[in-house]
């Protein structure tokens, strides 16, 4: 087994590569090809443990366990998580590394993947609600994907500011209550929603009801019963909305005109673990970095 530190997989993870892998992993989802169980929770009085396993062709086997404890300070991190790879013949134990720095990336790089298929093509102007660690990788995703001429990033008291007049505007805060209004949007915006703090939501109900498209990762996943589903979502249609995977792979329609209101909410699912984990892997493989520990012999 390999194990590899939070500095190793950043140092490895290749964040051009991850969006193509990603959309890759999506594809293979939406098609039938995964198996992607609904996420679990254990809860304490302070936080959350959750366990998110899954399989998928092009990233492999394996689980994310991740925990959220909100009022941890810095340096202390409220998210933290290590991640379980396993191969898919054997059942072996192949890997394990930190996923914190995986997990604030595939999150964002996924929503950037939205916004690459939704956007605007002449989406200019970016608006980031937040200012934590989501807000951060954002930052790093997001001009992957579009030419902005500008990036607003907006704290608590700015967000109305920095929505107004944005192209695309992404939702990646811990608040339970709406941070981003329907009211406040221009005409074609595209929005993204990465923050969690249910049953509240970052997201105005207003937006989900007036989008033209509404895009997930997944329906199983977005529909399920938390802590796994988007609480922003019930009541909605699943049929009404559309996978990324199936707008990866051209099965179903994204946006088809200028005007539209298009929304990704994400709830985080475990194939972009895997996706980001498998090149991870891959890298230190090849660049000959990580620790080699045996758990038990299997040659005995």
């Amino acid at each position: 087994m390999l194990v590899l530190t939070r500095a190793e997989v950043e140092e490895l993870l290749d964040l051009d590569a991850l969006l193509e892998a990603l959309a890759a992993a999506h594809a293979e989802l939406s098609a039938g090809a995964a198996s992607l169980p609904p996420r679990v929770a254990a809860f304490t009085a302070a936080g959350l443990l959750g366990a998110m396993p899954g399989y998928v062709p092009q990233a492999g086997l394996g689980a994310k366990l991740v925990s959220l404890f909100p009022a941890n300070k810095p340096p202390l991190p409220t998210h933290q998580a290590a991640i379980v790879l396993f191969d898919a013949e054997t059942g072996l134990v192949t890997a394990l590394m930190d996923g914190a720095y995986i997990t604030a990336m595939r999150t964002a790089a996924a929503a950037a993947l939205a916004a690459r298929l939704l956007a605007r093509p002449d989406a200019r102007v970016l608006a980031i609600l937040g200012t934590g660690v989501q807000s951060r990788a954002a930052r790093e995703m997001f001009p992957r994907v579009r030419d902005f001429a500008e990036i607003r990033v907006a704290g608590r008291g700015e967000y109305e500011d920095a929505v107004r007049g944005a192209d695309v505007v992404h939702g990646a805060t811990h608040s339970p209550d709406p941070v981003v209004l329907a009211d406040w949007l221009s005409p074609g915006a595209h929005v993204s929603s990465v923050g969690y703090n249910a049953p509240g939501s970052e997201l105005d109900p207003a937006i989900v009801a007036r989008a033209d498209v509404v895009c997930v990762e997944s329906r199983d996943s977005a529909f399920a019963p938390l802590p796994a589903g988007a609480p922003e979502l019930a009541g909605f249609d699943p049929q009404r909305t559309v996978e990324l995977g199936e707008l990866v792979a051209g099965t179903r329609v994204g946006r088809t005109s200028r005007g539209q209101i298009t929304l990704y909410k994400s709830v985080g699912i475990a194939i972009q673990d895997l996706a980001a984990a498998a090149l991870v892997l891959a890298a230190a493989k090849e660049r000959g970095v990580g620790l080699e520990i045996e758990l038990e012999d299997v040659h005995a």
